[in-house]
């Protein structure tokens, strides 16, 4: 975290020169690349710290012949991984219900399984998150769209 810290501060002194709507296209570029790579990761299904999501608790009684998905396969498409920009600000977040349960396995929290269902206690699976690539990437985009 504190790479990050140290790219917000290196890159807030050069982009608070640039106009407004060239510090908006480098957040969307910022932005599509984020939203790229944590669904790439959350389909590897690793944490930021490159750590394996736990994996799911085994079930009482699983059909024969039945294929489970792979966790979170709809939870990283397009339509609820969105993206948020302004000349200020890049932002990667889910939307709708899909927030809340990202949440629920962001943070490890208590849901209910369905509507009737009984309470679980999730493990904690971070979806968004940054790494070490991550920062280095932003640090690449940010030079090249200064450079061009």
């Amino acid at each position: 975290m504190s790479d990050l810290r140290t790219l917000e501060a290196w890159a807030g002194a050069l982009l608070s020169n640039l106009e407004a709507l060239a510090r908006r296209a480098l957040a969307r570029a910022v932005a599509t690349e984020m939203r790229r790579r944590q669904g790439a990761r959350i389909a590897e299904q690793r944490n930021p710290d490159g750590s394996a999501y736990e994996p799911r608790k085994p079930q009482l009684r699983l059909r024969p012949g039945r294929v489970r998905r792979a966790m979170f396969a709809r939870l990283r498409t397009t339509r609820f991984l969105k993206m948020e920009t302004s000349p200020d600000a890049a932002v990667v977040t889910f939307v709708g219900r899909a927030q809340r349960i990202a949440a629920v396995h962001q943070f490890g929290l208590r849901d209910r399984v369905n509507r009737a269902g009984l309470e679980v206690t999730y493990p904690q699976r971070e979806l968004l998150g940054f790494d070490d690539a991550d920062v280095d990437r932003i640090t690449d985009l940010v030079l090249a769209h200064l450079t061009a």
